[in-house]
Order: structure tokens, then C-alpha cells, then sequence
């Protein structure tokens, strides 16, 4: 199914909505960046990290890569142990198991929301993006590859 959408400019694009059972082999999903954020008050952030849900497969997802220097350029002194530990913390919740700590018990989608919730420290999530997918894991390294690294 599609839906025509006349532009202001009188340009004319088709919007194609998927249906459950109409995406072919291929499923909704979510993710969202995780960045680096060593200075709040200048805004400066460097990505490290992509989170990935896929609830028609249960799927919820982490693969992190810091680049220190990068990291390390914005602010000299930042604790690089201590942002490694907290995104080592976000791949242990999405693991889930008895790592997750509290969220060990919670369902997917549970635990990515629990994740992207706003925060004010060093390690926070951007925006919630959209895609489809047959494979969620070769897509959280897919985006990583293209994101972050």
C-alpha cells in the first residue's frame, strides 16, 4: 500500500506503509547512538555505541566502540575506564542474564526503553531511529561500522 503526498513546492512522493506480514522477510526496528557527552556544557559529544531492538524477534541489542582519542581531543581529562565500564554496563543489560542487574528479568523492549530514557551524564542516547531488517545482529554491527566507527 502507498499514500501520495503532495509537497508545497507541487512535488509529488509516495510514503509505502508496511503491514505486519508485508515486509517481505524483513522486521521493524529501533536503535539509537549512544554518545559520549565529557563536557555538558559545550555540547561536544563523540558516538560510541548503537542500540538496536526488534521486537517481532525479541531482539535488543549493544555493540560499542570508543575511540579514545577522539574522546580524548574533546576532553584530556576524561575518565576513559570509567566511560568503558558504563558502556560495558549498556551491552550487559541488553545481554540481559544475571549481568543486567535489575533489568535481568525484563523483557527486550523493557530494557532498550529502560536504555534510551534521557539522561544527564557522560554516556547518553540520541534519538530514536527506524529501520527494517532480516538479520538484528548483523544490523547493530552494521550501524556501528557506519555510525561510529
Amino acid at each position: 500500500m502507498s499514500e501520495r503526498h503532495i509537497h508545497m513546492a507541487g512535488h509529488v512522493t509516495e510514503r509505502h506503509i508496511t503491514r505486519p506480514g508485508q515486509g517481505g522477510d524483513r522486521d521493524v526496528f529501533e536503535y539509537a547512538l549512544l554518545r559520549i557527552v565529557p563536557r555538558i556544557e559545550r555540547g561536544e559529544c563523540v558516538n560510541a555505541g548503537v542500540l538496536l531492538y526488534c521486537r517481532a524477534q525479541a531482539y535488543v541489542g549493544a555493540r560499542t566502540h570508543l575511540d579514545e582519542a577522539r574522546l580524548l581531543a574533546l576532553d584530556p581529562g576524561a575518565d576513559v575506564a570509567g566511560v568503558r565500564a558504563a558502556l560495558g554496563a549498556v551491552e550487559r543489560v541488553c545481554a540481559g542474564g544475571d549481568g543486567a542487574g535489575q533489568a535481568a528479568h525484563d523483557d527486550a523492549g523493557r530494557r532498550f526503553r529502560w536504555l534510551i530514557a534521557p539522561r544527564s551524564t557522560i554516556v547518553q542516547p540520541g534519538p530514536v531511529h527506524t529501520g527494517l531488517t532480516a538479520d538484528p545482529v548483523a544490523e547493530t554491527e552494521r550501524l556501528l561500522d557506519l555510525l561510529v566507527r
